[in-house]
């Protein structure tokens, strides 16, 4: 009797720890992920001689709105912001909906030898060159079609870069959804291209969304496309407008990490806004024999 009521115990004891080591970690990453965040916050609420105490202050004693006034009133940091989600959004939709189409293609349809293979292997590859090698042919690209310091230029740069990753993913999305769902859409009436925008398009919100934030992401963060490409505020975006403020005499933390903060809050509430559609796997296996 010893024996049975031990083992339960002691097995109790070894999956509390197993869960509290799990909590720590997830406690540890998530401190280590959000510093950084509210090291920013914090600053661009402090008072230049604050943000350099020592001891440092963990929290503003005097909080302040004077590097918000100089970010985006005094200085052309809305443009910059403007610039940026027309960029990233017209990325994104281009981005996705050919790189939807397109990974639909390579998943459903039939072609001869192996060119499924090598088409898929010839998007990929394109991932793996660094996307500063392109930068001269880029720039006498926009110059000679007289498209340098435009968000066009940018848009499109960004897409070059974007489509590929956008392809394989949906293409691995389509590939999980079972064909059966479209081929009986198919026998009903509908069309292939019917069948792709009210079946198959449908399952695949979580591919659509998690592509979506990719593009966004790599979009509204790039620095170097954007530093060659544009030359004013009438186009440069707001990586460019923040690396401005590191001057000859003098880096303006303050501005900085105001113009930092703000930055992150569009890519957070887009990915509050379609963060229920990241949960995959709802309709796999949905048909079954």
């Amino acid at each position: 009797m010893a024996t049975v009521t031990t083992m339960p115990t002691h097995k109790r004891s070894r999956e509390l720890f197993v869960r509290l080591s799990a909590y720590l970690t997830i406690l540890v990453a998530l401190v280590v992920t959000l510093f950084p965040v509210y090291w920013i916050a914090a600053n661009s609420f402090k008072f230049d001689i604050d943000i350099f105490a020592v001891p440092p202050e963990w929290l503003p004693r005097h909080p302040t709105l004077k590097h918000y006034d100089e970010a985006f009133i005094q200085r052309p940091f809305l443009r910059y912001a403007l610039n940026s989600f027309l960029v990233a959004m017209g990325t994104t939709v281009v981005s996705v909906g050919f790189g939807t189409m397109a990974g639909y293609a390579l998943a459903r349809f039939s072609y001869p030898w192996q060119w499924r293979k090598q088409i898929s292997f010839w998007i990929l590859s394109t991932r793996m060159m660094p996307p500063i090698v392109s930068i001269i042919p880029l720039y006498l690209f926009f110059n000679y079609f007289d498209m340098l310091n435009t968000k066009s230029a940018l848009i499109i740069a960004y897409t070059a870069f974007n489509l590929p990753f956008a392809t394989w993913m949906m293409k691995s999305y389509f590939q999980d959804l079972p064909v059966e769902l479209e081929e009986a859409a198919i026998v009903d009436g509908d069309t292939r291209w019917g069948a792709f925008l009210h079946v198959a398009l449908p399952l695949a919100r979580p591919g659509l969304a998690a592509t979506a934030i990719f593009c966004l992401i790599i979009s509204w963060n790039e620095f170097l496309l954007s530093l060659i490409i544009t030359l004013t505020e009438q186009s440069q975006t707001l990586p460019i407008g923040i690396a401005g403020r590191v001057t000859q005499y003098k880096t303006y933390w303050g501005e900085i990490s105001a113009a930092g903060f703000m930055a992150c809050v569009p890519i957070v509430i887009f990915a509050f806004i379609v963060q229920k559609h990241l949960v995959r796997g709802l309709s796999l296996g949905a048909v079954k024999g």
